[in-house]
């Protein structure tokens, strides 16, 4: 019978003890913790298995099928292997008013400039790409982007019972923006309460389905948004955006100095325009500087989970409407987004946490 038994339970338990030793991938966790064995049944030399991950990366399923072919290939007797994928995110959110969204994520920056609503719509779009349900939140009140990004600047979203508004659905994201709401030539002139109103009506206040996650796009700062989302919405995480120069890692230590007051972790720091990399012949530049985000998060003691160059076509899609992901899937600016996507999605994995309480000190 070589390591399996007859039964689908026997067979589940033993191909488990196979693989208990496992890592995933490219990755430092196990496979279990990852890919959860669901089913399992060996039919004329095929061995069929179905796997229940736990971060979204259905697109790795070619991957994992090698890597279990490799690892099983001295314990097992197939020929091929017959992989089905699901995903199942785990729920981190403790709010009564928006129990459907299972993990909130808050993508922040110190300052302007520094590419993180870019960053945070690829983000977004790298989770679906991986087998997510993901929605988006536009949190900045008075310069919106959503709307440029997903290319939506002329619709508007409706309502079905005068309650709750519907959320646009761009790329296969569900998505809102106060930007959907007003002309996009007008000046939002609003005090921060006002502000803080309305972001709060467009988290509580639209219809959003059922999600796996809720990215949101904060505005840069450390003003009334950010005090409203991290003291009012039970956030699962923060990513902090920046650039390796010094100004912009000035700012984003206190961005990730606001977020450890409030309690809410840090999954870590995404080092934006990073380097440029040359057409011809492949040589990086670091025209900002290097390693900065590096010393930024050991000195915070949170993780990089990521570096991006500086390329014009990352720009140039955003701008038409089209971001990378969705625009240049097998690019390998792509691949940098979906590798950032995993890591934040295993951190997230690794958090527990409840509603956080704000402590303002003098």
């Amino acid at each position: 019978m070589g390591l399996f038994g007859t039964s689908e339970a026997e067979l589940k338990k033993q191909l488990q003890s196979a693989l208990k030793e496992l890592k995933f991938l490219d990755t430092d966790q196990p496979f279990l913790n990852i890919a959860q064995v669901q089913k399992v049944k060996l039919k004329r030399r095929c061995l069929i298995l179905t796997l229940e991950l736990t971060i979204p990366c259905v697109h790795r399923q070619v991957e994992i099928t090698q890597q279990l072919s490799t690892h099983l290939a001295n314990t097992v007797k197939f020929d091929t292997i017959d992989l089905t994928l699901s995903v199942s995110i785990k729920s981190l959110n403790r709010s009564d008013k928006i129990t459907n969204i299972k993990q909130l994520v808050l993508v922040a920056s110190g300052k302007g400039g520094v590419g993180k609503s870019t960053t945070a719509v690829n983000l977004a779009l790298a989770l679906r790409h991986g087998g997510a349900k993901v929605g988006m939140l536009d949190a900045d009140i008075y310069g919106p982007s959503l709307p440029t990004l997903l290319g939506a600047e002329d619709q508007r979203p409706n309502t079905t019972d005068d309650k709750l508004m519907s959320p646009l659905m761009l790329h296969g994201l569900t998505t809102m923006s106060i930007g959907y709401l007003v002309d996009k030539n007008d000046a939002t002139v609003w005090r921060g309460p006002m502000a803080a109103k309305a972001l709060s009506q467009l988290l509580f206040e639209t219809n959003w389905g059922e999600l796996d996650y809720l990215i949101v796009d904060m505005p840069p700062g450390t003003g009334d948004i950010q005090l409203t989302m991290s003291g009012q919405v039970p956030v699962s995480g923060a990513i902090v955006v920046t650039t390796p120069q010094n100004l912009a890692l000035h700012d984003a230590q206190k961005g990730i100095s606001m977020f450890n007051k409030v309690k809410v972790p840090v999954l870590g720091v995404i080092e934006n325009m990073s380097y440029h990399q040359c057409s011809v012949c492949g040589n990086e530049d670091h025209i900002f500087g290097k390693q900065g985000g590096e010393q930024l998060a050991k000195d915070n003691k949170v993780s990089v989970l990521g570096h991006l160059p500086l390329d014009p076509t990352i720009g140039l899609a955003a701008d038409n409407g089209l971001p990378t992901v969705v625009s240049d899937p097998t690019s390998s600016i792509t691949h940098h987004y979906l590798t950032i996507a995993q890591a934040a999605a295993i951190k997230l994995n690794q958090t527990d946490l409840t509603i956080p309480s704000i402590v303002i000190e003098e």
